[in-house]
Parts: C-alpha cells; structure tokens; sequence
C-alpha cells in the first residue's frame, strides 16, 4: 500500500489527511474494493514513517464517512456502501480543489488568484 499512498513533506497538508484523501480516492475510483483489507494502522504508520496515532486518524475519519469498516480481529476494510458516481465525482474534485489551493498558497497564491490560473489553463484546453 506504501507503494500507492505517499506522503509529501512540501505538501502543507497534514499527514493524516494526506492518507485519508489518497485512500478515498483509491476506494471511491474502485482501486480498493468493498471487502478489501487495509493495512493495520501500525504497518501502513512503519511503511510511510509515520506516528501510529497519525494513520489510525486517517482510518476513523474514513469510518466516519462510511468508507471503512474496522472489525476488532478482522481489520480495517473497505466498506460496502452504495453511493452515486456524481457525488463520488464531486467528492474527488473537492480533494482535488482543497490540495490545489493548498499548494497554491505555499507559492504564495491566494483563491482568486489560483482561480484566475485555472481559468486561463481551461481556456487553452
């Protein structure tokens, strides 16, 4: 898993929320399917050289969006839920819009001007 989720270090975001948005992606895009076994919170904390306490918020955050079940002797797995492809599609793109700005304010960007930058890349799309 360490392979798919990564940390960046020049990423402002927190570590935790770096896992917990890469792991709704891979669930909400069908990488991770309903009934497949997350790592334990300790394996996946070793592999990115994280703090346990770290990925395990990462995992009840991702419980409390219903995305993960966590069995006490079964482990972590990803959930059977039913959700529509445009609020999965929506979810994704405000992932994808939070570390856009995010990224955008460490170059020293506000909104507006992030929003001005994407309005003239899609111009030229």
């Amino acid at each position: 898993m360490s392979d798919v989720v990564t940390i960046d270090l020049v990423d402002p975001t927190p570590p935790f929320e770096q896992v917990r948005r890469q792991l709704t992606l891979l669930i909400e895009t069908g990488q991770l399917v309903t009934g497949e076994r997350l790592p334990s919170v300790r394996q996946l904390a070793g592999d990115l050289g994280l703090a346990t306490g770290t990925v395990a918020r990462a995992y009840r955050e991702l419980e409390s969006a219903g995305l993960v079940v966590t069995r006490r002797g079964g482990g972590t797995r990803v959930a059977d839920r039913p959700t529509s492809a445009s609020a999965a599609a929506t979810s994704l793109l405000e992932d994808a819009a939070h570390e856009y700005l995010a990224r955008a304010k460490v170059l020293g960007a506000g909104p507006d001007r992030a929003i001005q930058v994407v309005e003239i890349v899609s111009r030229r799309h």
